[in-house]
């Protein structure tokens, strides 16, 4: 059976049926266009009150301070001193620790879901670590203060043991261990940054083109060379992301960090096994009872939480638009 199409009336050319096709769709296009942009405004509105209120409310600190707000360690609210030092070291060091612990996890989680899992276990890895990334912080804080820092101790006494007069690593797991301390934290905020870098890696790792996979593996390459060479320099980008928005969340947590650092005051070392304190930590146990000076004090510690995060977000889109742009050129 043949087709016959109808043929265009003389007076409407392809040029005329085009432009009624657009015509009919432009108002749609534009209450679609007009809709995006007031929502991205509005978020920007949204984001902009915010910082403005809290730096208003914070102006009282920082008048009181000064510089040394940033530079003093000293935190002592009955004699008006308020210095963050040892919180901004804190909080920069759990999520150091939290990196170091959870990214190579994670990469190999991901890549293990990705290029060597059967379908079956690939499914159920997928929904079990999805699930993970649900429960709530209050959860692994409770679940760290409870079963994690007691049972913890005769491994950091052997750290501390082992490594003692090391030339680093006896710093780094030096004397006067606690249960409670940034090396807890550490874990703590590895075990749940590791869902969303797992998740958002994954993502990544599948986007890799199958015809460069298969050409890897067709010119001899074992699977591990063909992942190091078509798998990682496709995917570093999005991956580089992913630990940034990872190290967000570490850096932002409150909760589980509180229960688990130790609340020590103006703690600075890179002894890992000992006890500290970090800025979300900080605001959320004293908030209750702050007034006055104190509150601002707490609300600019906040600010400078928030200035640090938006920093790491400015760098990882630096980084992700770097190594797209090379990844274009080769």
């Amino acid at each position: 059976m043949t087709v016959i199409n109808p043929p265009i009336p003389s007076d409407q050319g392809p040029s005329d049926l085009a432009t009624g096709l657009q015509g009919s769709g432009g108002h749609a296009d534009k209450a679609f266009r007009g809709t995006a942009y007031a929502a991205g405004g509005l978020v920007l509105v949204v984001l902009g009150l915010i910082t403005y209120t809290m730096v208003n409310r914070s102006t009282d600190a920082w008048s009181h301070m000064g510089l040394d707000f940033f530079t003093s360690r000293t935190w002592n609210p009955p004699e008006r001193v308020y210095g963050i030092l040892s919180y901004i070291f804190g909080t920069v060091y759990t999520a150091c620790i939290a990196l170091c612990l959870s990214v190579p996890l994670s990469l190999g989680i991901a890549l293990f879901i990705t290029q060597v899992a059967p379908r079956v276990v690939k499914r159920t890895m997928t929904y079990v670590i999805d699930l993970l990334a649900v429960v709530p912080s209050v959860v692994f804080g409770l679940w760290g203060v409870l079963v994690l820092a007691p049972n913890i101790k005769g491994f950091y006494k052997w750290l501390s043991t082992t490594f003692d007069g090391w030339p680093v690593l006896g710093s780094i797991f030096g004397p006067n261990w606690q249960g409670r301390s940034f090396f807890t934290a550490g874990i703590i905020l590895a075990v749940m940054i590791t869902p969303i870098i797992v998740s958002l890696s994954r993502e990544v790792i599948e986007t890799t083109p199958q015809i460069e996979k298969e050409a890897a593996l067709a010119l001899g390459a074992t699977r591990w060379e063909m992942i190091r060479g078509a798998v990682l320099p496709h995917s570093k980008g999005g991956i580089v992301g992913a630990v940034m928005l990872g190290l967000g969340r570490a850096m932002g947590e409150t909760i589980a960090v509180a229960l688990v650092i130790g609340s020590a005051t103006g703690q600075i070392g890179f002894n890992v096994l000992a006890s500290g304190n970090s800025m979300p930590a900080v605001i959320t146990a004293e908030w209750g009872e702050a007034d006055g000076l104190k509150k601002s004090a707490l609300i600019a510690m906040a600010v400078t939480l928030f200035a640090m995060t938006i920093f790491v977000n400015v760098v990882a889109t630096a980084v992700v638009n770097r190594s797209m742009k090379k990844s274009r050129g080769a």
